[in-house]
This record gives C-alpha cells, structure tokens and sequence, in this order.
C-alpha cells in the first residue's frame, strides 16, 4: 500500500491540501449557486416548476447514489485517479450544462455533474487526512472547512451577480477553469494512495444502498414541491419512504452478512466515530434544516432582493473560516470536546437570538445572530472531524469519508423537509389566531380603518369605498406576516432545543492522541 503522505515534507502536503480545498469549494458551490439562477432558467428554456426542480433533485440523486461507492473505488482502482476522474467529470457536465439549450438536456447533464461531484467531497476528507500526520489533522481539516463554509457563504452571491450582469450559463461555465487547474494540480503533484488487496465489489450492498439513499432524498424533496398539495401524506412521499426503509434494512442486512461490504459498518464499533455521526445528524437537522429561514425572513420582511440576502451571509463564511483552522490548532492543544461545547453553545445561543425576531428587527441584531453562528461552526466542525476520525485506520479512512458525508447529507435534507412543514404549519396555526383574536367591531380597529383610509384617499386618489377595501387589504397583509415570521420563530426555537440536545453526546466521547493503525 502507498501511504507516501504522511511522509512527505511540508511543501507536498500544503500543496495537496489547496487542490482539495478548490474541488471541496466547487462541489459545495454547485449545490448552491443553482438555486439563484433557477427562476432566470425556468424563464429562458420555458419549463415549469415541477420540471425545473429536477435541476436540483436530479443532480442531489446522482450524488446520493455515488457517494457509498467512493470508498470501494479509492481502494481499488487508487484515490488520485478517482478522484482526477470524478474532478474531469464534474468539470465536463459543468461546460455541458452551461451549453444545454433544453431542461431536459440540462437535467441530464446535472445528472452527470451530480456523479462526479459524488465523490469529490468524500474523497477529498479522506485525502486530506491521509496526507497529513494525526498531529496536524485537526489544523488541515479546518483549513479544508474553510472552502465548504466559503462556498456556502459566497455561493448565492456569486449566483445572484452572475445571473443579472452575465446569464444563467455562467453559473455552471464557472466551474470550468477552476475545475482545470484542480485536474492539472492533481495529475502532476498528487500521488497515488491504493489498498494492496482491494475487496471485490458488493453488488448487493450497492444496489440497495443506491436506492435506499436517493429514495429518501426523492421523498424529502417531495415533501415541500410546489406541486405536492398533501405534504407528508402524498402517495409519492410514502411510497419513496416505504421502498427507502425496505432497501434501508436490506442494506444492513448485506453489509453485516457479506464477507467484503461496500460500507464497512465496523466502523461504528469505534464510540467517537459513532458519537460524532450521530451528532452529525441531529446537528444538520437543526443547522441546515434552519439555514433557508433567515434569507426568506430578509425578502419578505425587509424586502432584500435574492442578490442582497446572499451578500449578507458572506461575513459569516468569512468569520467561519477564520475560526476553523484555530480551532484546528487549538484542539491539539486543549481538549477539543470545550471547543465543540463552546461552538454548539454560541450556535444554540445564536438560534434563541432568531426566536425573536419581528417586522421591527433591525438588520444589526440579524448579523449579530450570524456572526456568532458562524465562530460557532467555526469552533465546532473541526474539532468534531477530528475526534471522529482519530481512531479510524488509514485504510478505513475513505469509508470513514464517505459514512460521514452520507449522514450529513440525510441530516441536512431531514431538516430542510421538516422545517419547511413546520413553518407551513405554525404560520397557518398563527393567522387562525391571530384572525381570531382580531376585533372587527371594535373601536381600535374602526380607527385604523379610517386612518389607513384617509391615507389611501390622500396618496392615491382611492374613493372611500375603495381606500376601506385598500385598509382592510393592507391590515390582513399585515396579519399574514405576522404569522409568517411567528412561524419562523417558532423553527428557530426548534433548532435552539435540538442544537442544545447535541450537547449530551459530547459527554461520551473520548479525547484520543493516539495514531491510527496500518493494516
């Protein structure tokens, strides 16, 4: 087996770490960046919302159907050629969507996109903390954290500045260049990492896990499309549910029977690894399930146009990646479960700050609320990648990868799918209330109605029997988004609950110094 990273002087490894950051930020950037331009996309190749979606769950199912294959192809046929592979694949359905001039070819070419971009970021993990020693783990996956928070951060903006001074194509020609130099860093500095005994293929694992995985993802993108009306008891949600728990259970099932599984589940025998995944996901049901409120509460509330709201997120990135590498470096120096405690405490604390908000909030508190959001990730992702990876063998790494993304990935779309029905359900829950509670006889609402009128009649000209209808429009408007942000506090003090939760498992999980085994 060549293990030459660990080996190397410090020039390599550094060099190797900035060419994973720029495939990490590409493949994190696409996941993002789509959804600013998908309005202009719709507009300009004349497709309808159901089938404009398949942009985005067409290239999330390529992606889910990759991801618990990364491993068995890293060790068979070696991590840098799987991973140029995948980089040359991603970047080339890249230049093809740019240059598609149908949905249905651009759906396709995401597709293909998707299946590169699948293993980009397990693989990339698993690079990264082959080449580096455990004692300089901490601090190179922080540096990696660095591009995955950039992307986040910066993804809407660039999207949303692309799509008004350029066009759509641009959001995936974007790629192209950048995606070179990657392939051309790779091909001539990486070296080749490759198991000696590679397993042979897990047919069975694979099929189920292939349907397993997209299935549940098909069905929490279902959940909140613009054409289900029946939410979580539509017939397409249910049966993806059905067959994803049927698959799901068989998929346990082989990996523990077949004598060479495609996802290695011994790997959970190892506490910190477990503890950390599980926090994983409790944490991306709390942290990503959430992320969409605050752009929406900025659109519809301060009036931000989609271009504005994603700039606001840009200091949080920043600041998170400024935090990553230092907590990186501070947890080889103190005990890193205080810096993972501190990082969910300021993100809990952040989250309570946005239970709330009001039309009157001021765009100040918001970033406040961000800004500590974002040290807190800062503090808390690193810190954990490295306590769930301490223990795990070098040849075990890319499975350790590719568990770890598979969980964050099911984590963050359980969030987004329950939070969005949650916010659908407390908004109802609280214009009935605050419908009810309205007084339409009383001598308050008399007098805003006539005050409100002689305003209509003042500013705009508008007959009495014109300006009342105008005031009674403008009072249920304001109703309405009383009960929407209502309902945004209300999901935001979910995550307040669940982010605290994730606290107990840190109890549990052990400090290690020790240096992952060889085979």
């Amino acid at each position: 087996m060549n293990t030459s990273g660990h080996t190397n002087g410090g020039a390599y490894k550094w060099l190797i770490l900035g060419n994973i950051m720029i495939g990490t930020f590409m493949a994190v950037l696409d996941t993002t960046i789509v959804n600013t331009g998908l309005p202009v996309i719709m507009g300009t190749l004349g497709a309808s919302i159901n089938t404009a979606e398949w942009v985005l769950t067409g290239y999330m199912l390529a992606i889910a159907s990759i991801l618990p294959a990364a491993a068995w192809l890293a060790d068979r046929f070696g991590y840098k050629k799987i991973y140029f592979i995948s980089m040359f694949v991603f970047t080339f359905g890249s230049f093809m969507c740019g240059n598609s001039t149908s949905i249905e070819e651009l759906i396709f070419w995401r597709v293909i996109e998707g299946m590169g971009c699948g293993t980009i970021m397990p693989l990339g993990m698993a690079i990264v903390s082959n080449t580096f020693p455990p004692e300089e783990r901490g601090m190179a996956l922080g540096f990696w954290t660095i591009a995955s928070a950039a992307s986040v951060s910066f993804g809407p903006y660039i999207g949303g500045y692309l799509v008004d001074n350029l066009n759509w194509n641009y959001i995936f020609y974007v790629n192209v260049p950048v995606g070179i130099i990657a392939l051309f860093v790779t091909a001539i500095l990486q070296e080749e990492y490759k198991a000696d005994k590679p397993a042979p293929f897990d047919i069975p694992g694979f099929i189920t896990s292939g349907i397993f995985l997209p299935a549940f993802m098909y069905g929490l993108s279902e959940v909140n499309s613009a054409t289900n009306t029946q939410g979580w008891n539509s017939p397409v949600v249910l049966v993806s549910m059905w067959i994803s728990a049927v698959t799901f259970v068989l998929f346990i099932y082989f990996e523990l029977t077949v004598k060479y599984p495609l996802i290695n589940l011994k790997v959970f025998t190892d506490r910190n690894f477990t503890l950390s995944n599980v926090m994983m996901f409790i944490f991306g049901v709390g942290m990503f399930g959430s992320t969409f409120l605050i752009p929406l509460y900025l659109q519809n509330n301060l009036g931000y146009s989609a271009l504005q709201a994603g700039a606001f997120f840009i200091p949080v990135g920043i600041i998170q990646g400024i935090c990553s590498p230092v907590s990186g470096m501070l947890g080889q120096k103190i005990n890193p479960k205080i810096l993972i405690v501190a990082g969910l405490g300021l993100m809990a604390f952040s989250f309570y700050m946005n239970f709330y908000l009001s039309f009157l909030t001021e765009e100040w508190y918001l970033m406040t609320s961000l800004c500590l959001r974002g040290v807190g990730m800062g503090l808390l992702f690193t810190p954990l990648l490295t306590l769930s990876l301490a223990n795990i063998r070098i040849d075990m790494m890319a499975q350790a990868s590719s568990v770890t993304n598979i969980i964050r990935q099911m984590g963050g779309s359980f969030g987004v799918a329950i939070f969005s029905h949650i916010l659908t359900q407390r908004t109802s829950f609280h214009t009935q209330r605050y419908a009810e509670a309205l007084n339409h006889t009383g001598e308050i609402y008399r007098r805003t109605i006539e005050n409100l009128s002689g305003f209509a009649q003042q500013a705009a000209g508008a007959t009495e029997q014109t300006a009342k209808s105008l005031a009674e429009q403008m009072i249920i408007k304001r109703i309405d988004l009383e009960a929407y942000i209502g309902g945004i506090n209300d999901d935001f003090f979910i995550a307040f609950i669940i982010t605290l939760f994730c606290i107990i498992p840190v109890i549990w999980i052990h400090r290690v110094k020790s240096r992952p085994k060889m085979r």
